[in-house]
């Protein structure tokens, strides 16, 4: 079994019309065995900006707050928020930096940019960027989350649409994949609100 595989995890992110949806599953696993049923795995970065991160769990925390520490510092120096694409550049270079004994991570980053324009890119453990305009997925259920995502993905969703697209997209994912799962946890951000939700797994 691969290191990224050892606790599990699916998260996916999605883009709607001025809006963008980030969403994960809640499941913590020790290889098959299920340790806890509301893991956190959709971290805030700013009102405007997250990150998911699958993967290692450990490591997942670890990343997590040396980015806020990273984001902490450069508001003091600018004094203002990071836009998405430059926080993109420094998770990175964060990454690459550790590419020796890297953190076994696959991180998710969606946010809003200038003019309220939704950003998300993913990227591999050490640092290559993959950006998209539509989709893009991460973790054990990456495979399955793919399938659903073509089949489900319209552009220019208004944000009660892409908030039921992302959890349908999920729920039948983790269905299909026995390390992820257990109910998911979908945030929907929009320039005027962010609305969270916890989706009950066919389990609960």
């Amino acid at each position: 079994m691969s290191i990224f595989e050892y606790n599990g995890s699916a998260v996916v992110a999605m883009v709607g019309k001025n809006c963008f949806a980030i969403a994960s599953d809640r499941r913590l696993g020790v290889q098959l065995q299920t340790v806890a049923t509301d893991f956190q795995r959709v971290f805030k970065i700013h009102d405007k900006l997250y990150i998911g991160l699958s993967g290692l769990a450990t490591d997942a925390q670890t990343l997590y707050q040396r980015l806020v520490f990273r984001h902490k510092l450069y508001q003091l120096r600018e004094e203002r928020d990071m836009k998405p694409q430059t926080f993109a550049s420094l998770v990175s270079a964060l990454l690459y930096e550790k590419r020796f004994g890297p953190y076994f991570c696959q991180p998710v980053i969606a946010g809003l940019g200038d003019n309220d324009e939704p950003f998300i890119c993913t990227m591999d453990c050490l640092g290559a960027k993959e950006l998209a305009k539509d989709f893009v997925v991460s973790g054990t259920a990456s495979e399955s989350l793919y399938g659903a995502c073509e089949s489900m993905y319209k552009p220019d969703m208004e944000p009660e649409e892409l908030f039921e697209t992302i959890s349908q997209a999920l729920q039948a994912s983790v269905d299909r994949d026995c390390l992820s799962g257990w109910g998911g946890y979908v945030l929907l951000v929009s320039p005027t609100e962010v609305q969270e939700s916890v989706i009950k797994g066919r389990m609960d």
